[in-house]
């Protein structure tokens, strides 16, 4: 198999789904970014719960899957922008991730498919956990 064939499969998989990444730290925030992008989906980046809350109001927005950091700056965390998007855009999942042991729990009664993902994650993992997602929509 070509390497463009491979390329188109993996698009094709992604069904052009948009992932909101929010996250902090700019470094972290490119890298999973990036790495979205080219497997095939449309990324847009929040620094903070506040800015990803402006994003997805916005009307020219539609975004599917929410992957976010627990620890943020700003008046709300992670786990706080997930009970928002449960609150008022039940349709969109979410992911979350942290280096913070305490933050497991929470984050498995907040997130679609199952407990938070620890940092550092390998960029396949999420990618991975966005298409477990997908899946379980599927039968639904």
């Amino acid at each position: 198999m070509s390497t463009s064939s491979t390329h188109l499969s993996a698009e094709a998989d992604t069904a052009l789904q948009t992932i909101l990444v929010v996250e902090d730290e700019v470094l972290i925030r490119l890298v999973i970014a990036e790495y979205l992008r080219e497997c095939g989906y449309r990324v847009h980046e929040a620094v903070n719960a506040e800015e990803a809350i402006l994003i997805l109001q916005a009307p020219e927005v539609s975004v599917d899957i929410v992957f976010s950091d627990v620890e943020m700056p700003g008046d709300m965390d992670g786990f706080g922008l997930a009970r928002w998007i449960r609150a008022n855009m039940p349709e969109t999942q979410v992911i979350l991730t942290s280096g913070a042991e305490r933050s497991a729990d929470i984050a498995g009664t907040l997130c679609e498919a199952g407990p938070l993902m620890e940092k550092p994650y390998h960029t396949q993992d999420v990618v991975d956990r966005i298409k477990q997602l997908k899946a379980t929509a599927k039968r639904f």
